[in-house]
């Protein structure tokens, strides 16, 4: 208390609240209403009658209730409520000062710990696609593995800038790795190898920011092939890697998703084949809705409308890089590093994943998919992000020590980051 007390009175300058970044999320938050909407709303005749009849929203089926109507905005509400939460998340994350999530980031990880262990139990436990990732809460599900990623950033920033952290030990860097492997295996049980993922890539890039040798990485990344190889041995995960070499090979089992995304990408051409208008949505491409919405973006609205998206999180990555290269603090710069990471690596993933870049892998493109755990999430860091811009030019009062120590840590960052706003 006394530590936030003596911060909170050092503070001489505040700086500028990033309306860019704010602008460019929510630029990609309606993007994702507008087409969850699309995706959902057409419920095809045969989904609820059985009959092969074709039709338009609002036309009759025959066998079907006088009320029966094709448009379905069950998951639209939900999306909204998800925004809406979100959006309260990200207001409380940029008012809270940064000191607390300084000081309380262990906390917080024990707890999005607990939740994700959680899911083991029998009466809130929820398994979906033979996957026990999700608890459920009244009506409500949650993904705890969201919430784990932000708390192992909150984690890692922390003690990459403690005084405990020394670049060139081998136990300085061995204890952060030791961290990442605990919470893997607690994923990978569920089974989520995504999140796993996700957490690993998060922690090295986050080591290698903060200049631990080289060799290190290199050491223990080799010591990892092996288990990921026993991982990707696993019967479903081949399939995965099988049907990215070659999808066609069981075209009408394995490399069915993959290749509606294809037909849905080649469908949208240059400009689209009009918003709403998609077929592939229509029971052809699974997941269209979260996993794979990136392709109905590229059949409804075209190769314009895929640019403009990764036009949008390119923006999102700018404004987060000139955030962090105008941080003075090192907690606040690794912060804002794993966040950027977090989102921008998601959105990156996604895409391949749709295009067919990378094997198939079940993660949410962030903002746009349908999903309340990662949108609710995702706004929370965009609010810490924005928390972190006004505190861009904060000046803090430090000892000597802790100023030659400040100031080796901006001439590193300074090689790392050149991007200037």
């Amino acid at each position: 208390m006394a530590m936030t007390m003596e911060l909170r009175e050092s503070i001489q300058v505040r700086g500028k609240f990033d309306t860019v970044l704010l602008l460019t999320t929510a630029a990609l938050v309606l993007i994702g209403v507008l087409m969850v909407y699309s995706s959902t709303s057409v419920v095809p005749p045969t989904a609820r009658t059985g009959s092969s009849t074709g039709g338009i929203a609002g036309d009759s089926i025959p066998g079907a209730p006088a009320n029966f109507n094709l448009i379905d905005v069950r998951y639209l509400k939900k999306h909204l409520a998800s925004v809406l939460l979100g959006i309260v998340l990200m207001v409380i994350a940029y008012k809270l000062p940064i000191e607390i999530y300084r000081e309380r980031a262990t906390e917080i990880l024990v707890v999005t710990l607990v939740l994700l262990i959680a899911v083991n139990l029998p009466v809130i436990g929820l398994t979906v696609n033979g996957a026990r990732r999700w608890l459920r809460i009244w009506h409500f599900t949650f993904q705890p593995s969201e919430a784990v990623k932000l708390a192992v950033v909150l984690v890692m920033a922390r003690y990459l800038s403690g005084p405990s952290f020394k670049t060139d030990e081998f136990k300085s860097f061995l204890k952060p790795i030791v961290l990442m492997v605990c919470i893997q295996a607690v994923l990978l049980r569920q089974p989520d190898f995504g999140s796993a993922a996700i957490i690993g890539m998060i922690t090295f890039c986050l080591l290698f920011i903060a200049e631990v040798r080289l060799t290190y990485i290199l050491s223990v990344g080799l010591a990892f092939i092996p288990v990921v190889i026993k991982l990707v041995r696993q019967p479903y995960r081949l399939k995965r890697v099988l049907v990215f070499l070659d999808p066609w090979a069981d075209e009408k089992n394995s490399g069915f998703q993959l290749i509606q995304s294809f037909v849905a990408l080649g469908n949208g051409g240059i400009q689209g084949v009009g918003l709403g208008k998609s077929m592939q949505k229509l029971f052809f491409l699974p997941e269209s809705k979260t996993d794979f919405i990136f392709a109905i973006i590229g059949e409804e609205i075209g190769l314009l409308g895929a640019v403009f998206v990764i036009c949008l999180f390119a923006l999102f990555f700018i404004r987060a890089i000139s955030i962090m290269n105008r941080l003075r603090d090192r907690f606040m710069f690794f912060m804002a590093s794993g966040i950027t990471l977090l989102i921008v690596l998601q959105a990156l993933i996604n895409m391949c994943v749709v295009t067919g870049m990378v094997p198939t892998k079940g993660l949410p493109m962030p903002f746009i998919s349908y999903g309340g755990s990662s949108m609710i999430i995702n706004l929370a860091e965009v609010g810490l992000l924005l928390n972190l811009a006004s505190n861009a030019d904060v000046t803090w009062s430090e000892s000597s020590a802790q100023r030659t120590t400040t100031k080796m840590f901006n001439q590193r960052k300074a090689r790392v980051f050149s991007y200037d706003k």
